[in-house]
């Protein structure tokens, strides 16, 4: 493996190389493999130990040894292959008043927005609207952490007060400790989950433009729930 291969799939861990070239990165085999059989993301090249490689050697395979896969990958003990994958191509052309769809806020940690993505995938949900400077989607943790949902989930980042404005008519549902209880809800299949910051919750600004405000009662002592938690706890009452 050349220098130059190692320094290039090194600067994929920097958004703006991503942005660029529209390409990112998967580790191990599983989430290899799950790349490969999605139907909107393209294959760039596999980089993969030998007993990897031989079975696939019908695909653009680049066989490494231990040391050059450990050059490449993020992971603490890498997993046989690192591949690089085309980003889909993401559109805002959604059907808005015919779905449920999750609002993210300043989502900071890479493992949250992960986790958030993949339980999206578990309850079918298709899109993810969340804020410019909730973390990047295609951050090599983020994908790790979706398990391979990244693939089916879209994540469009956009300006989230225009979007409310764009879309006046859709239910808004604002995770806040102030909220109703939400069992008091009736399943919500239409709309959008708005789930905040980490530590912040949801900015004053959009909680101002929730349609409703729902919580999920605390019984014992912590301070707040995990976002993904939350995020999970709401979905499995939609």
């Amino acid at each position: 493996m050349i220098k130059s291969q190692v320094k290039y799939i090194q600067s994929l861990s920097h958004k703006k190389q991503r942005d660029e070239d529209g390409v990112f990165i998967v580790e191990g085999s599983k989430l290899v493999d799950e790349m490969l059989s999605a139907t909107n993301v393209d294959l760039v090249e596999l980089y993969a130990l030998e007993s990897w490689a031989k079975n696939y050697s019908h695909l653009p395979v680049e066989m490494i040894a231990l040391h050059e896969l450990e050059k490449i990958s993020a992971l603490q003990t890498p997993n046989q292959v690192v591949g690089l994958f085309k980003k889909p191509v993401i559109t805002s052309a959604v059907p808005l008043h015919e779905q449920l769809m999750i609002m993210l806020d300043t989502i900071q940690d890479p493992g949250n927005l992960g986790t958030i993505i993949r339980c999206a995938d578990w309850f079918g949900i298709e899109t993810i609207i969340a804020s410019k400077d909730t973390v990047d989607a295609f951050n090599t943790k983020v994908v790790q952490s979706t398990m391979g949902s990244i693939a089916r989930v879209k994540v469009v980042y956009t300006d989230l007060e225009e979007f409310i404005a764009r879309n006046p008519r859709l239910d808004y549902y604002a995770a806040a400790l102030d909220g109703a209880p939400l069992a008091g809800f009736t399943p919500i299949e239409k709309g959008v989950i708005m789930i905040g910051n980490e530590s912040k919750g949801l900015a004053d600004k959009l909680l101002a433009r929730a349609t409703h405000k729902i919580t999920i009662p605390r019984k014992g002592k912590a301070e707040s729930l995990n976002a993904a938690v939350a995020t999970a706890i709401i979905l499995s009452h939609c």
